[in-house]
Parts: C-alpha cells; sequence; structure tokens
C-alpha cells in the first residue's frame, strides 16, 4: 500500500493526541495498510467480553464483514497518547498501562464472539505490538517497538507479512530449573492428548545425556542426526524424524512424530566443540522453522540446567510450560528464576532480530497428592516466592503473580492452580512404551484437562 505516507501521519498526530484521534489518525491508515477496506473493518466490535476498538476481516464472497460482524481475523485495541488530563500513556513493556491493555487484549482474542480471531494489536501511536493467538495461548509476536519515523515502515510491513503468511506450529518447551519434575512424561502424554484431539504434533528429545524421552519411547536416532544437523547445513533436520507408532487391533498407528536425542549431542556439553555450532542457542530455532508448515504444536523436552541445551529450548519455543511439585519447594523457586532470569535473557536475545519470545504459562502442580498440611506449606512457599516489598507492606510480585496464581484479581483473590494427580499408571506405563493417556481413561482425562487449560480453545 504505497499510498500511504507514514512520515506525514506521523507529524499530523498532536504529542498528547486522545483515544479518538490516534484511532483517526493512525489506526484507519494502519488497517489500510494491512489490506483491509472500510468495509472489512468494523469499530467498538461487541466480543462478548466487552468492546474491542477495532476488528477486521476480509469480505468472503457475499459475506461482507461490517455487514455480518461475525467471525474477525483481527483486533485492535487502541490507547490515546494522554489521557484527558494530560497525563501520558505509556504502553512500553512492564509498565502497568502496558499490562493492563496487555490483558485487554488477551481477553477479547479469548471471548466468544472471537473464536476465529488470530491476531490482535495494541497501539496508542507511540509503542505498537502484535499478539497471535494460537488455540488457547496468546503470546506476543513481535517486541512491543517505540515507533519512530525511520522505523514505521519496517514495523508495519513486518505486522503485515506475519498476519498473512503465519507458522501453524506453536513450540512448547517443557523446562524447569529442577529435575524430576516430570517434564518428560507430561510431553509424551500431552503429544498423545494432543493427537488423539487431531492436532499433528512433532516431540524432540534434546537432553544429551539422559535421553530419557527417546528411551521411553524405545526409539533410535535416524542416519541424519540432530547433533549433526546442527554443525551440517547440508543435511536437512526432516530426515532426522521418525514417526512414533503404536500397535492397534488393526495395525500400527502413528501417534506422533519425534526427533531424537542421540549420543552425539553429548559433544556440545564441551565449550571447545560448543564452537562448532553456529549462532549457538539461535541454531535450533533456525532448523525448526522450516517445520512449523507440518505441526499444529511442536514439544521440546528440555534438559534441567541452563545450559546451551536448555538455552536452545527456551530460544526455539513460543510458550514455556513449567511442571513443578507443591512438595518440591526447589521446583516452584526456580520456576521463579526461569521467569524472572532465563526468559528474560532470551527475550532480549530474540529482541535484537525484530522477534519475540518466549513467554511463560502458568505454573501446574505435577504428580499432585495434596494433604491440607502439605498445601499450606506450598501456599505459604509460592507467597515467600512472589511478595516483594512496597514501602511499609509486601505485595506481590506482578511480574510473577500471573504465573503462579493465574485467576488471582484484586476482587477475587483466588490462589488456585491447575494440577495433574498422583496416578500410578503413569509411571508404570512407560515401561511399556506406551503413553499411559492410551491405557487408562483417567489418565486421559488428567492430560485432555491440561491440554484444555492451556493449549484447547474449541
Amino acid at each position: 500500500m504505497t499510498d500511504v505516507n507514514w512520515n506525514t501521519i506521523l507529524d499530523n498526530i498532536p504529542d498528547l493526541a486522545s483515544e479518538a484521534i490516534v484511532s483517526d489518525c493512525f489506526v484507519k491508515p494502519l488497517l489500510k495498510y494491512l489490506g483491509f477496506t472500510i468495509q472489512e473493518q468494523y469499530p467498538e466490535f461487541k466480543t462478548g467480553c466487552g468492546n474491542v476498538d477495532f476488528a477486521a476481516r476480509k469480505n468472503q464472497g457475499s459475506d461482507i464483514f461490517n455487514q455480518s460482524k461475525t467471525n474477525p481475523h483481527l483486533l485492535i485495541e487502541v490507547k490515546g497518547r494522554a489521557i484527558g488530563a494530560g497525563a501520558r500513556i505509556n504502553l512500553m513493556e512492564k509498565t502497568p498501562q502496558y499490562r493492563s491493555t496487555h490483558n485487554q487484549i488477551k481477553q477479547y482474542l479469548l471471548s466468544p464472539n472471537c473464536k476465529t480471531a488470530q491476531w490482535g494489536i495494541i497501539t496508542n501511536s507511540v509503542h505498537i505490538q502484535l499478539f497471535r493467538r494460537h488455540g488457547k495461548v496468546v503470546h506476543p509476536a513481535t517486541p512491543c517497538w517505540l515507533i519512530k519515523k525511520d522505523n514505521i515502515l519496517d514495523i508495519v510491513t513486518r505486522i503485515k507479512d506475519l498476519i498473512e503468511n503465519p507458522l501453524p506450529a506453536l513450540v512448547v518447551s517443557l523446562y524447569n530449573d529442577k529435575g524430576g519434575v516430570g517434564k518428560t512424561t507430561t510431553t509424551i502424554n500431552l503429544a498423545s492428548i494432543l493427537r488423539k484431539q487431531k492436532k499433528n504434533v512433532l516431540v524432540i528429545d534434546f537432553d544429551p545425556q539422559q535421553r530419557d524421552l527417546t528411551d521411553s519411547l524405545a526409539l533410535q536416532p535416524t542416519k541424519t542426526k540432530l547433533s549433526d544437523c546442527l554443525i551440517n547445513r547440508s543435511l536437512n533436520i526432516k530426515d532426522a524424524i521418525q514417526p512414533f507408532k503404536i500397535k492397534t487391533k488393526s495395525g500400527e498407528v502413528r501417534l506422533f512424530d519425534v526427533i531424537p536425542s542421540d549420543s552425539g549431542l553429548e559433544k556440545f556439553m564441551r565449550h571447545d566443540q560448543l564452537a562448532e555450532i553456529q549462532k549457538r542457542a539461535a541454531r535450533l530455532n533456525d532448523l525448526l522453522e522450516s517445520l512449523k508448515f507440518n505441526y499444529d504444536y511442536i514439544l521440546i523436552d528440555a534438559p534441567t540446567n541452563w545450559t546451551f541445551f536448555s538455552q536452545s529450548c527456551v530460544y526455539a519455543s513460543d510458550v514455556v510450560l513449567m511442571p513443578t511439585k507443591h512438595t518440591n519447594f526447589a521446583s516452584l523457586k526456580n520456576a521463579s528464576k526461569v521467569i524472572l532470569e532465563f526468559i528474560p535473557e532470551i527475550q532480549e536475545l530474540r529482541d535484537k532480530k525484530g522477534e519475540y519470545g518466549p513467554i511463560p504459562l502458568p505454573i501446574f502442580f505435577n504428580e499432585h497428592k495434596p494433604t491440607e498440611t502439605s498445601l499450606k506449606r506450598a501456599n505459604h512457599e509460592i507467597k515467600s516466592i512472589i511478595s516483594l516489598k512496597q514501602g511499609d507492606k509486601l505485595v506481590f510480585n506482578p511480574d510473577l503473580l500471573p504465573y503462579f496464581y493465574p485467576k488471582y484479581t484484586k476482587g477475587s483473590p483466588d490462589q488456585t492452580i491447575f494440577s495433574i494427580p498422583e496416578y500410578a499408571i503413569v509411571a508404570s506405563a512407560a515401561f511399556e512404551r506406551i503413553p499411559a493417556v492410551l491405557k487408562h481413561k483417567t489418565v486421559n482425562d488428567y492430560y485432555l484437562s491440561l491440554a484444555q487449560e492451556y493449549f484447547l480453545y474449541e
């Protein structure tokens, strides 16, 4: 859309522009640049959970969007540069106004009238950020950019390209900087339950030493190994994939695909060998790019400890799912470290490339067998972890609260944490090389609940 002059548009927006002015002078030209005609956009769209400032969708034959007002594809939440009294509105990440607006677009994207919406934008013409919805997951698809004359064209072009060329897969790392929390078991059973919901799933074992997932499925690496693909750019990562099949009465059935771990990965634990991998922790992400068109979910079983291997897993991910145990207080404390230190470290690396990711998902209790006493101790520990001093009182850290108590609000202090109950057959199934969800209905229901809690939005 070459007829949009962004420098002129920015010059014509007053320094303390109201929301209405930002909508008229910036968002309407933005929608035009993104390829939406007047008939393909609608202001004050009723989401079912409040009104979003703009919704848009391409017309489909006789279905004119601003007439039918159904099945939106893109939502835009607009803020002014300042409120009526003149106080500036700051949408820079981690500010209270950013958090509030982020929560708004997330709520709208998950609203009853927006089940078809895949994209959301927040902007006040000073900052802008694109969000993607994949099932129940809403995650940033770009950094929260500060808009300038010398970058505005690149920003809106990038947003346009992402909206028009989405990658189907959601990449999920299962990681906690503490072992023994059931990452591998969760990965296998979550992959199985997603496949039962007709999703195409790829699982990656990126543990160089234990290789529990590969062993649990009784798999061996193919001739083309993951370790070789990290350093040899002439190899095709697709050749390292093999199907995990189960026997049924009607014969073998492919459940999901796997890239197994292999012994060659161990050499990269040595710093001198690690130097062979171009782009280091970013290399796995590069390898996965070509696979994202073939799957709905890519699940990565990440090893414990913050090394090249776990850094690579997190770097390649859109979201990080963190199993914990309510009786393992180190797993709770380490989850906070992942949220506050490790993930921001990777976000900073990706931000330099104009990318964004990953974000943490709320923790869950794995293999949960609670007692009143143990739950009381766990909640005491969590409150200690997520509290910070503000003046003379303790308050919950807003950077941790949504990931430990995701349902908590000032009006409703709900401290519920999702949990997978302990069940003996989950452990025993690993010895039979069959995911537990395929052996027992109760376990199936547990992991279906997990998938519905975090991922599935049907």
